[in-house]
């Protein structure tokens, strides 16, 4: 699996992925880093066949409206320990590669449930 974790989510929790041996950037190393639009962020993961991870809202809609970005990972739990978003990514690790393997997916992780339309 290869992942692109967006601006509000840390650097550490896309190194942990790395770690864990997965293909893992942040927004803040590609195109105009932090400054990026959110339609460029949805291009290059698709263009790159990658999982976005994020917490914003606007990806949401995108996914739904204009079928962009194709493979969708949206966090609701706002402020989070790098532990905890660690622990929940394990806790659904077996869900998102079945995920994965789809074309198209969105998955929304809250503390207490998980959501998933592929």
């Amino acid at each position: 699996m290869k992942f692109l974790c967006d601006v509000h989510i840390s650097y550490a929790f896309s190194k942990y992925l790395k770690d864990d041996g997965y293909d893992s950037t942040h927004v803040n190393f590609i195109l105009q880093k932090w400054y990026t639009k959110d339609s460029e962020i949805s291009q290059y993961a698709d263009l790159h066949d990658l999982i976005l991870i994020t917490k914003d809202m606007d990806f949401k809609n995108s996914h739904f409206l204009k079928n962009t970005p194709k493979k969708l990972i949206r966090i609701i739990l706002g402020n989070i320990s790098n532990e905890d978003m660690i622990g929940l990514f394990i806790k659904n690790k077996n869900l998102i590669q079945n995920l994965s393997l789809h074309s198209k997916f969105y998955l929304e992780i809250a503390k207490e449930s998980v959501y998933s339309i592929s």
